[in-house]
Protein backbone atom coordinates (compact mmCIF):
# COMPACT_ATOMS: atom_id res chain seq x y z
CA UNK A 1 0.00 0.00 0.00
CA UNK A 2 1.16 3.48 -0.47
CA UNK A 3 1.09 5.86 2.37
CA UNK A 4 0.22 9.90 2.22
CA UNK A 5 0.39 12.33 4.76
CA UNK A 6 -2.85 15.09 4.51
CA UNK A 7 -2.38 18.62 6.12
CA UNK A 8 -4.84 20.96 6.83
CA UNK A 9 -4.85 23.83 9.79
CA UNK A 10 -3.23 22.27 12.48
CA UNK A 11 -4.21 18.55 11.36
CA UNK A 12 -1.32 16.26 9.60
CA UNK A 13 -2.53 12.46 9.91
CA UNK A 14 -1.05 9.44 7.69
CA UNK A 15 -3.44 7.52 5.30
CA UNK A 16 -3.34 4.44 3.20
CA UNK A 17 -4.19 3.98 -0.47
CA UNK A 18 -5.82 0.83 -1.45
CA UNK A 19 -4.77 -1.34 -4.51
CA UNK A 20 -7.22 0.23 -7.40
CA UNK A 21 -6.52 2.28 -10.16
CA UNK A 22 -7.95 5.32 -9.16
CA UNK A 23 -5.40 4.69 -5.79
CA UNK A 24 -2.67 4.82 -9.08
CA UNK A 25 -3.91 7.39 -10.64
CA UNK A 26 -4.05 10.31 -7.74
CA UNK A 27 -1.02 8.35 -6.16
CA UNK A 28 0.96 9.49 -9.65
CA UNK A 29 -0.66 13.14 -9.12
CA UNK A 30 0.57 13.89 -6.00
CA UNK A 31 1.19 16.53 -4.26
CA UNK A 32 -2.29 18.21 -4.74
CA UNK A 33 -3.42 20.83 -2.75
CA UNK A 34 -6.70 22.85 -2.97
CA UNK A 35 -9.20 25.00 -1.04
CA UNK A 36 -11.57 22.57 1.50
CA UNK A 37 -15.00 22.06 1.22
CA UNK A 38 -16.93 21.17 4.21
CA UNK A 39 -19.86 19.26 3.68
CA UNK A 40 -21.63 17.90 6.89
CA UNK A 41 -18.79 15.69 7.95
CA UNK A 42 -16.89 14.81 5.23
CA UNK A 43 -14.17 17.50 3.48
CA UNK A 44 -13.66 17.64 -0.09
CA UNK A 45 -11.55 19.59 -2.99
CA UNK A 46 -11.34 19.68 -6.44
CA UNK A 47 -8.27 17.98 -8.15
CA UNK A 48 -7.15 17.82 -11.50
CA UNK A 49 -8.18 14.35 -12.56
CA UNK A 50 -11.17 12.77 -14.69
CA UNK A 51 -11.87 9.22 -13.77
CA UNK A 52 -14.62 7.41 -14.48
CA UNK A 53 -16.21 5.23 -11.57
CA UNK A 54 -14.81 1.69 -10.35
CA UNK A 55 -17.02 -1.56 -10.63
CA UNK A 56 -17.46 -1.01 -7.18
CA UNK A 57 -18.35 2.71 -6.26
CA UNK A 58 -20.59 3.38 -4.12
CA UNK A 59 -22.71 5.90 -1.89
CA UNK A 60 -22.26 3.99 1.37
CA UNK A 61 -18.94 4.63 3.19
CA UNK A 62 -17.29 4.35 6.48
CA UNK A 63 -15.39 7.21 8.95
CA UNK A 64 -12.12 7.09 7.74
CA UNK A 65 -12.43 6.28 3.89
CA UNK A 66 -10.89 8.08 1.37
CA UNK A 67 -13.07 8.64 -1.85
CA UNK A 68 -12.66 10.34 -5.35
CA UNK A 69 -15.96 11.74 -6.38
CA UNK A 70 -15.97 11.99 -10.23
CA UNK A 71 -18.79 14.61 -10.40
CA UNK A 72 -16.83 17.05 -8.80
CA UNK A 73 -13.73 15.78 -9.26
CA UNK A 74 -12.94 15.69 -6.21
CA UNK A 75 -10.86 14.03 -3.14
CA UNK A 76 -13.19 13.70 -0.34
CA UNK A 77 -12.33 12.73 3.34
CA UNK A 78 -15.10 11.20 5.39
CA UNK A 79 -15.80 11.29 9.15
CA UNK A 80 -18.96 11.35 9.90
CA UNK A 81 -22.34 12.01 8.79
CA UNK A 82 -23.64 13.93 5.83
CA UNK A 83 -26.36 15.46 4.58
CA UNK A 84 -27.47 12.65 2.74
CA UNK A 85 -26.70 9.89 5.39
CA UNK A 86 -28.70 7.52 6.82
CA UNK A 87 -28.22 7.43 10.17
CA UNK A 88 -24.54 8.00 11.88
CA UNK A 89 -22.59 6.41 8.70
CA UNK A 90 -21.44 8.65 6.27
CA UNK A 91 -23.37 8.70 2.77
CA UNK A 92 -21.35 10.01 -0.06
CA UNK A 93 -23.91 12.31 -2.61
CA UNK A 94 -23.52 10.23 -5.38
CA UNK A 95 -21.22 6.90 -5.98
CA UNK A 96 -17.59 7.81 -5.17
CA UNK A 97 -14.40 5.37 -5.60
CA UNK A 98 -13.09 4.27 -2.33
CA UNK A 99 -9.23 4.61 -2.64
CA UNK A 100 -7.80 4.54 0.55
CA UNK A 101 -8.06 4.67 4.43
CA UNK A 102 -6.69 7.58 7.21
CA UNK A 103 -4.56 6.24 9.79
CA UNK A 104 -5.93 7.23 13.37
CA UNK A 105 -8.75 9.09 14.32
CA UNK A 106 -10.64 10.29 11.45
CA UNK A 107 -12.83 12.98 13.62
CA UNK A 108 -9.44 15.48 13.85
CA UNK A 109 -11.00 16.56 10.35
CA UNK A 110 -14.12 18.43 12.36
CA UNK A 111 -11.68 21.07 12.90
CA UNK A 112 -11.32 21.65 9.65
CA UNK A 113 -12.95 25.13 8.51
CA UNK A 114 -14.71 25.56 5.40
CA UNK A 115 -12.17 27.71 3.25
CA UNK A 116 -9.27 26.02 4.89
CA UNK A 117 -6.09 24.86 2.47
CA UNK A 118 -5.22 21.37 2.32
CA UNK A 119 -2.16 19.68 1.11
CA UNK A 120 -1.81 15.70 -0.02
CA UNK A 121 1.81 14.58 -0.17
CA UNK A 122 3.62 11.41 -0.67
CA UNK A 123 5.10 9.89 2.81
Amino acid sequence: MSKITIKASDVSIDAEFLRTLTARAIYDSLPLNGLVNVWGHEIYFEIPLLLGLEDDARQDVEVGDLAYWPSGPAFCIFFGPTPVSRGDAPRAYSPVNVFGRVKGDALVFKTIADGSRILIEAD
